[in-house]
């Protein structure tokens, strides 16, 4: 990583701020959100969800993303109860969840992302009084994965 990361996220990796939804530059490579977290202590996690344009898809990739627990159902309770409780998730300091190539499915499932970005922001407010938060950062444009 050659320059600090965007003052919103280490604000809340130094926990200054609580943790939220957070927006990330589309020429900054996510790989840095990720490192920065790792560093800070917290544990990472990217949902690249590029392609996906339905529910089904989108809940595959959850599966395998942020493998999920064997009880999770593939629908919108499951992922709630999945992001609230994370004991199958280790916490260090904090979570964070980078969300790249979203734009498509909002596009193409306007009401599945609604959906989509409330349990998001819900399961990000479980957990802003805790010792652990969750943050969640919704990559802008095509983000690059890599350096």
């Amino acid at each position: 990583m050659t320059e600090p990361v965007p003052r919103p996220l280490a604000a809340v990796l130094d926990g200054s701020t609580p943790a939220g939804v957070l927006p990330w530059p589309a020429e900054r490579a996510v790989a840095d959100a990720l490192t920065a977290a790792r560093d800070a202590g917290w544990t990472g996690a990217a949902l690249d969800l590029d392609g996906v344009a339905d529910k089904a898809a989108f809940m595959e990739r959850c599966v395998r993303a942020l493998r999920l627990p064997d009880w999770f159902g593939r629908n919108w309770d499951a992922l709630a109860d999945s992001l609230t409780d994370l004991s199958w998730c280790p916490a260090g300091r904090g979570r964070l969840l980078v969300v790249t190539g979203w734009q498509g499915y909002a596009a193409a499932a306007p009401e599945d992302w609604s959906i989509v970005e409330g349990v998001l922001a819900d399961a990000v407010g479980y957990w802003r009084d805790t010792d652990a938060g969750l943050a969640v950062i919704m990559a802008r444009g095509r983000a690059r994965q890599g350096a």
